[in-house]
């Protein structure tokens, strides 16, 4: 889209990177929003969508943070200005849109941005922008996790392919499920009192949650693979299959049936 003019950050935003995530996921998803308008459908929108998020997310990095890497779901080689993410200090994890399939189903508001900033080992920053719910979740203004008001814990599960052992995980600890589209809107699902846990097995990569792990655990909430390890991002090999983010009560519980009857 051309004529989408993202302006300029705020002064503050070229000093925080947590600002800069949050306007950077946040812009691209008002880019996103105007794509979806366009009269495109289905894998037609699902592709713009993509194509256009990544081109805006691509230059607002190559202009403003030009000694950055940038690892993206739509380019796998993960550099800007020919630099080797692997030996860059600092190297941004985004996902141009997570939950393609809900973005091209209007008016479904379960598919997300996703700018995650990784530093000499670690996440530092990271926004999640839903705009779909005109919301931007960010670690610069950590979500306030509200006290849970449901009965009984909710899990968030894919609508389209949830993993068969969460049915049973469900049952053992007294769970209802929740299906909902986007790996980012499920953890913060978590950080909203929608769900109370996500547990997911079988098939991610680092851009599905390093920006939305970012936000929980700066909100509090419990972050880990599914064996209790520690989350680990900006690795040779981006393939990261699994993850647990909940309500710090909850891990214990879930940890533990998954010890016992693992994921198969």
């Amino acid at each position: 889209m051309t004529d989408f003019d993202p302006g300029t950050p705020p002064a503050e935003a070229l000093e925080n990177d947590h600002l800069f995530a949050a306007w950077t996921a946040t812009v691209a998803g008002e880019l996103l929003l105007q794509v979806r308008t366009s009269g495109l459908e289905g894998t037609e929108l699902k592709d713009a969508g993509d194509l256009a998020s990544h081109e805006l997310l691509m230059s607002l990095f190559a202009e403003y943070k030009p000694a950055d890497a940038v690892l993206s779901e739509e380019e796998h080689r993960g550099t800007v200005g020919e630099l080797d993410r692997l030996s860059t200090p600092r190297v941004w994890i985004i996902d141009p849109v997570d939950g393609t399939r809900e973005y091209s189903e209007p008016p479904r508001d379960d598919w997300a941005v996703h700018v995650a900033l990784w530093s000499e080992g670690d996440l530092i920053a990271g926004a999640v922008a839903q705009p779909g719910l005109g919301r931007t979740f960010h670690t610069g203004m950590p979500p306030v996790v509200p006290a849970r008001t449901a009965p009984r814990p909710r899990i968030a599960v894919s609508r389209t392919r949830p993993p068969a052992f969460v049915q049973a995980l469900a049952e053992e600890i007294g769970a209802d499920l929740v299906p909902m589209g986007s790996a980012g809107a499920k953890v913060i699902s978590v950080a909203r009192d929608v769900t109370d846990a996500y547990v997911h097995a079988g098939g991610q990569y680092e851009w599905d949650s390093a920006a939305p792990v970012a936000v929980a655990r700066a909100a509090g909430l419990f972050t880990s693979r599914i064996d209790g390890s520690e989350l680990v991002y900006n690795q040779p090999e981006v393939l990261l299959p699994d993850l647990i983010v909940c309500r710090p009560e909850l891990a214990e519980p879930i940890l533990a049936f998954i010890r016992q009857h693992g994921t198969s």
